[in-house]
């Protein structure tokens, strides 16, 4: 008599691997390096095959900060994921991509290794809570033959101007290294309500992040906001703000208090840095729904033609930093969106509009 035993078949289990480092991996930490390549392992682990010797650098043992050069090879020890994670990142991998529309957003510069776009007010960065999908999927999108696309830093939704989008590993590297030893120059155009002390031109003041209740009343689970704490509060992050005014107007016969153009520039990048400053002076940024005049803001929003503001008026208006290739420094200047340009025309009108755009400076490009 035969016997026919039915069993499932053999199903290999995680193998090693090796990975060698190409060009766009090039100069980031080992730790970084493999959370990217180990999608849906958890952070601890990650560490615990690091110190354990599991993963090697041309053979030989690495720490978590060691940086990976081009042609390294990297070995990757097995891991498994569980099924219900590895799961979960493909049905959200696939939820952004269904819901993120391609766009090509206004180009400011571009080359081979970096990307600067004029970002419109009222569009996230990136897809998170609350968000289905932000600039740098929708830039995915429209470049599928893109292989390296990657925020060089953020700008809150409500902001317009100047965003920086690595093309390489390398160029987003030395981009974030500029932005850490403040190598950068990011100046802001900021329209408030009042008039602005020409006196007050620094704004050094230490920054706490905190949560509101929730909609249930849950302490600490609600929306992000940002104040400004003393300066020997140990939850206070140090911040400087340095502030120039451009044009201003004084209160006027009917009561209003007028406004004042500003030219904003951080020598910190905090949350909500400029907003919570400005604020702090009793001159908040016109139409900042968090920080701002609320009633100001609602009378703004229903006024009728160039008299109205139906968003923030904080512009990334001048970027400058040194090109992650040559070295040479770059300058970037992004125009006053047309509705600010309409709405300062009209409650500054000796406002210097004109001289504010790209196209009447002198731009200095690095030659490539």
């Amino acid at each position: 008599m035969k016997h026919i035993i039915e069993c499932n078949p053999y199903t290999p289990g995680p193998q090693v691997k090796s990975v060698t480092i190409e060009e766009d991996d090039a100069g980031q930490r080992l730790d970084n390096f493999l959370m990217r390549h180990l999608k849906g392992v958890p952070k601890t682990h990650v560490y615990r095959i690091i110190r354990s010797g599991e993963v090697r650098i041309n053979k030989g043992r690495a720490s978590a900060d060691t940086r990976v050069n081009a042609g390294d090879v990297v070995r990757l020890p097995p891991v498994r994921v569980s099924e219900r994670v590895a799961e979960k990142s493909i049905a959200m991998a696939a939820q952004v991509a269904s819901h993120a529309p391609a766009k090509d957003f206004s180009v400011l510069f571009e080359d081979d290794s970096m990307l600067a776009i004029n970002k419109p007010a009222g569009v996230a960065v990136h897809g998170g809570s609350g968000v289905s999908f932000g600039v740098i999927e929708q830039l995915r999108m429209a470049r599928p033959q893109a292989k390296f696309l990657e925020l060089v830093h953020r700008l809150d939704r409500e902001t317009s101007g100047i965003l920086l989008v690595a093309k390489k590993r390398s160029a987003l590297t030395n981009l974030q290294n500029q932005f850490r030893e403040r190598e950068t120059g990011k100046t802001y155009l900021a329209l408030v309500l009042g008039r602005w002390p020409s006196n007050k031109k620094v704004l050094d003041k230490s920054l706490h992040k905190y949560l509101l209740d929730g909609k249930e009343g849950v302490p600490g689970s609600g929306e992000r906001r940002v104040k400004v704490v003393a300066k020997d509060d140990p939850n206070g992050m140090p911040s400087l703000t340095l502030v120039k005014v451009l044009t201003a107007s004084g209160a006027s016969t009917d009561g209003g208090l007028g406004y004042s153009l500003l030219e904003v520039t951080l020598k910190t990048g905090r949350t909500h840095q400029i907003r919570v400053h400005l604020a702090s002076e009793g001159l908040p940024i016109a139409g900042d729904d968090k920080y701002g005049d609320f009633d100001h803001n609602k009378a703004l929003a229903k006024a009728v033609g160039t008299a109205s503001l139906k968003r923030m008026f904080l512009h990334a208006w001048r970027f400058q930093c040194s090109h992650p290739v040559t070295g040479e420094r770059l300058e970037l200047r992004a125009d006053l969106p047309p509705e600010l340009a309409q709405f300062l025309g009209y409650v500054l009108p000796d406002a210097p509009i004109t001289s504010l755009s790209a196209d009447a400076l002198e731009l200095k490009k690095a030659p490539l």
